[in-house]
């Protein structure tokens, strides 16, 4: 069972792919999947029904984010040496953490929008973290008993609003559309291993990024550990894990986005996203 929300966005509704690739109707069941739903317990009690309890939905409707009622989108920078080495910063000692705007969130084949006068928008395929039970003060060992499930997420970048404009990251990665999750939010259970999966994202048809989260500096379970150290992590928080090599801004010249350009990304077993470029 692969957990969505699909429909207008703003208005969407819960729902799952079931294992012949059904989308199924949550919305009689749950408000939506966001809060004390994305509790483990609570999404195993979901999957231990038959499929056929729910109704099926018809057409091909929207998919938006897997994810409702997102409190905090949480980065984390230079997360694979390659990465680090491609933009020419020191590996870090511990997670270079920094806050998207959750106002940057948007489907998995949503326009990706390019802001007034952006030059150098970049692309960050990256692992997506959802929490699923309240994380305070954990521990590494206990630290994945917290995780809702997981999901593809592109951390896209303008790298001079980033880096030219003074401050802090922020104002360089929270565009509209610059946080797209989804197709599905896989449950945790059903995810063997996050330190082995396949990552990459291509722009029209050239592939750009590829690696794996085996190649991570710090893990999933770290990340959550030393997380939860200064903040609470609620249910619905999302963390964005770090993104493999291949970035634009680190190739010689250096390639950005630009309308027009197609987007395609994805990971082993979450699925893939589609993305055209537009300006607003």
């Amino acid at each position: 069972m692969k957990f969505v929300r699909y429909g207008q966005a703003g208005a969407e509704k819960p729902g799952f792919i079931d294992v012949d690739g059904t989308l199924r109707d949550l919305s009689g069941e749950i408000a939506d999947l966001a809060g004390a739903t994305l509790d483990p317990s609570a999404l195993a009690a979901l999957m231990d029904r038959p499929a056929a309890d729910f109704p099926a939905v018809d057409g091909k409707p929207r998919l938006g984010p897997p994810v409702g009622a997102i409190g905090k989108y949480v980065c984390i920078g230079l997360n694979y040496k390659d990465h680090a080495r491609e933009v020419g910063a020191e590996l870090p000692k511990e997670p270079v953490v920094f806050l998207k705007a959750t106002s940057a969130i948007c489907g998995p084949r949503d326009e990706i929008v390019l802001p007034r006068d952006s030059e150098t928008t970049d692309w960050e395929v990256e692992l997506a973290v959802v929490i699923g039970r309240k994380a305070k003060y954990v521990d590494k060992a206990d630290a994945l008993s917290h995780v809702a499930g997981y999901c593809v997420t592109i951390d896209v970048s303008e790298r001079s609003y980033q880096n030219e404009r003074g401050g802090q990251w922020t104002k360089g990665k929270s565009c509209d559309s610059f946080g797209p999750l989804g197709p599905w939010l896989v449950p945790a259970s059903a995810v063997k291993d996050p330190q082995n999966l396949g990552i990459w994202l291509e722009v029209d048809g050239d592939r750009k990024q590829f690696g794996s989260t085996e190649l991570m500096v710090f893990g999933v379970a770290d990340l959550i550990a030393y997380l939860s150290n200064f903040f609470t992590l609620h249910p619905g928080d999302v963390i964005a894990t770090g993104t493999p090599p291949g970035v634009g801004h680190g190739m010689d010249p250096r390639q950005y986005l630009r309308a027009g350009h197609k987007v395609e990304c994805g990971i082993d077993g979450l699925g893939e996203q589609q993305h055209f470029v537009t300006t607003d």
